[in-house]
C-alpha cells in the first residue's frame, strides 16, 4: 500500500504583509493554509498563485476578504479532519465561540491564529493537536515572525518545522 502524504505550510496574521522569505520555506509544500488576519487580498492572491490555498478571515479583515473566505473551515486532509478558524484559543482556554463545536465533534487538528504566539499543543481531553502558527506579518507586538511546515500522512501529523524571521524595529 502506498502511503499518501501531504505537506502543509501554515501561516496567520500577515496583516497585509507577505514576507518573500516564506516562499523558500513553502517551496516543497503541497498546500498553504492561512488562519486569518490576512490584511489584504493581495496576500492571498500571491499565495494562491504560488500553491493551492485554504484560508479563513480574521477580525481585521474587511468585506473584500470576507466575501472570498469563510470565518471557519472544516475539511479533511488525507484522513485527518481539520478545523480552522482565526480566534479559537488553545487547549484549556478555547474561545467561547468555538468551544461547543470542538467538544461536540473534535477534529484531529484544530488550527487558529490571532494571538501572534506560536503554539503547538496536544489536547489529551479532546484527542486533537492544536496549532497556532503565530504571526507572519510585521504588525503586532511579536518580535519574531513565525510560520509552520508539517506533513500529514493519513491520521499522522509529523515533521513539524518552524520558520522564524526577526522583525525589523526602529529606534527613535
Amino acid at each position: 500500500m502506498i502511503e499518501i502524504v501531504k505537506k502543509i505550510g501554515l501561516i496567520s496574521d500577515t496583516h497585509g504583509y507577505l514576507n518573500e522569505r516564506l516562499f523558500a520555506f513553502f517551496a516543497e509544500v503541497d498546500e498553504i493554509w492561512h488562519a486569518g488576519d490576512i490584511g489584504s487580498i493581495e496576500v492571498t492572491d500571491g499565495l494562491a498563485a504560488f500553491k493551492p490555498l485554504k484560508a479563513v478571515y480574521g477580525n481585521i479583515d474587511g468585506a473584500g476578504i470576507r466575501t472570498v473566505f469563510q470565518g471557519r473551515q472544516r475539511f479533511f486532509c488525507e484522513e485527518t479532519e481539520v478545523l480552522m478558524t482565526h480566534i479559537g484559543g488553545y487547549p484549556g482556554h478555547y474561545d467561547r465561540n468555538i468551544r461547543d463545536v470542538l467538544f461536540a465533534n473534535p477534529p484531529g487538528l484544530f488550527i487558529s491564529g490571532h494571538s501572534h504566539i506560536l503554539k503547538i499543543i496536544y489536547d489529551r481531553n479532546l484527542n486533537l493537536l492544536h496549532l497556532n502558527p503565530g504571526a507572519a506579518g510585521m504588525k503586532g507586538f511579536h518580535k519574531v515572525c513565525t510560520a509552520l511546515r508539517f506533513t500529514i500522512a493519513g491520521k499522522e501529523i509529523k515533521e513539524m518545522e518552524i520558520w522564524e524571521f526577526q522583525k525589523k524595529t526602529s529606534i527613535l
